[in-house]
């Protein structure tokens, strides 16, 4: 569905076990990346009882990742990341782990036990050419700008707006910012960049844009040069807004696999699969993750 300002995509609702709900905003049929941003799930909320409640309700055994970093916006509840760099780094509402998967990394994510609800936001950023192939990195990010203003509060993730520049090192120009109406409904004015291409996603109420509402699962997409003059959040509302310009290269997504080639994408794969009982240079071992790395679907003979 459409309007003159923007295109509504539906995210696909899925189930991970344990009640765990997400939603996938990116990549769909209709809209593969935002800029940069080329896959985001929406996790839960969600809340969890009994076993899941003693056990962690999450628990993600390694997995591999080449070009491209992962971006996790916590909102609710806690995850542990580990990855074969040797980070072990506990994430918290307002906080944001950034992984640079470059050449080759190893993660796992796991809800420690205890945690009675998630609520997050997860993304990955394609690697620009150049980029693609650089040193596998992590950072935390426990400090990001925040402000008031026009009734809301605002929290800047990634990029730079408003004369604030966020501490996440990225590779391309683009934005990630938080909008939430914790109290009131409210109308509020953007100014965002003309030649970046945008979406927004409600993540708790509604979101008013051109005449239409909005709700949760659902992502607005804009096109360079169709930044709003105005939105309006629901009160309790709380709003993911990405941009940037668009990605300078085709790409190839496989699995947890982001490549400028096709020949990348199966090269990792054949690597991962080499490595992934005993670890190797390109595809270490996460401390803790005896025995819990994922296999990898088989690569495609054409087309995915």
């Amino acid at each position: 569905m459409t309007s003159p300002l923007f295109d509504r995509i539906p995210a696909r609702r899925t189930e991970l076990g344990e009640g765990l709900t997400i939603r996938r905003a990116l990549p769909t049929a209709q809209r593969r990346r935002v800029g940069a941003w080329c896959f985001l799930d929406h996790i839960g909320p969600v809340q969890f009882e009994g076993q899941a409640l003693a056990n962690g309700g999450l628990h993600v055994g390694g997995h591999p990742h080449i070009g491209l970093q992962t971006f996790t916006w916590m909102i609710e509840g806690e995850i542990l990341h580990r990855d074969s760099l040797g980070s072990e780094q506990l994430i918290r509402p307002g906080e944001v782990n950034l992984m640079t998967a470059g050449h080759g990394i190893v993660h796992t994510e796991d809800a420690p036990a205890g945690t009675a609800r998630i609520h997050a936001a997860q993304l990955w950023i394609a690697l620009p050419p150049g980029e693609e192939d650089r040193p596998p990195a992590f950072e935390h990010h426990a400090s990001l700008p925040r402000w008031q203003e026009q009734g809301a509060q605002w929290t800047l993730l990634a990029g730079t707006h408003a004369g604030r520049t966020a501490a996440p090192k990225v590779y391309t120009p683009l934005l990630g910012l938080e909008i939430h109406a914790p109290n009131e409904a409210v109308e509020l004015q953007l100014e965002l960049r003309g030649d970046f291409e945008h979406g927004l996603l409600p993540l708790e109420g509604e979101l008013g844009l051109a005449g239409e509402t909005l709700g949760t699962g659902e992502l607005a997409y804009l096109a360079p040069g169709q930044a709003p003059a105005s939105i309006r959040l629901s009160a309790g509302g709380r709003l993911l807004l990405l941009g940037g310009e668009p990605f300078p290269a085709e790409i190839e997504m496989w699995w947890n696999f982001v490549g400028l080639s096709r020949s990348a994408v199966a090269r990792a794969q054949a690597d991962w699969d080499a490595q992934r009982e005993a670890g190797g240079p390109r595809f270490g071992r996460v401390q803790g993750d005896e025995g819990r790395r994922l296999v990898a679907p088989r690569l495609p003979a054409s087309g995915y």
